[in-house]
């Protein structure tokens, strides 16, 4: 059983990557300009942004896995995830980020007091506090707004996958391990 499982989610992993690449690739014959934006989270940390032909950078995060998450506060699956990429970034805080936007209206005040009542340990951005940057990917990686939504760069900044849907723990691990390695090999 054990195997069954592991080796559906390889096949579901391989299946998402190769439609990644095709979204991919369609957002980086699209992009237009390459824009600077400003985000600041919950605790009111500013994050700089440069969006790059392939994806984007964060000063600040260089060399780090960065998986960025649209979510809401009223959403089933969001909350589900909550607990899951608490758990995965302090497990893998030495080379990873995880930057999650709300994007159901809650204000920056009241996102502040979620986080500190879900102990959220990565960094959580109200709609309202980032700026363009919503926009902006909503139109590289033609989303239409389905949360949760996942978009993993590797180290270099560059956009690996996208994702609509909540993803298991087990495949998040999967993710970054295959992100890491690439990293290793190049």
């Amino acid at each position: 059983m054990k195997k069954l499982f592991t080796l559906t989610l390889l096949i579901y992993s391989l299946f998402t990557f190769a439609q990644a690449e095709q979204n991919v690739t369609r957002a980086v014959t699209k992009a237009p300009e390459q824009p600077k934006m400003t985000i600041t989270d919950v605790k009111g940390i500013s994050y700089e942004i440069t969006g790059t032909e392939e994806g984007f950078n964060v000063k600040g995060l260089e060399g780090k896995i960065i998986f960025l998450e649209f979510f809401g506060h009223r959403c089933p699956p969001c909350l589900k995830s909550i607990p899951e990429l608490t758990k995965f970034q302090e497990k893998h805080k030495d080379n990873l980020a995880i930057i999650s936007i709300e994007v159901q209206g809650y204000s920056n005040e009241n996102l502040a007091k979620f986080v500190k009542r879900k102990g959220m340990n990565y960094i959580v951005v109200a709609d309202e506090k980032a700026g363009s940057f919503t926009n902006y990917i909503a139109q590289r990686a033609e989303w239409q707004g389905s949360i949760p939504f996942l978009i993993a760069l590797d180290a270099k900044g560059t956009v690996q996958f996208v994702q609509a849907g909540r993803l298991p723990e087990a495949a998040l691990e999967e993710l970054l391990k295959q992100l890491t390695t690439k990293v290793t090999t190049k």
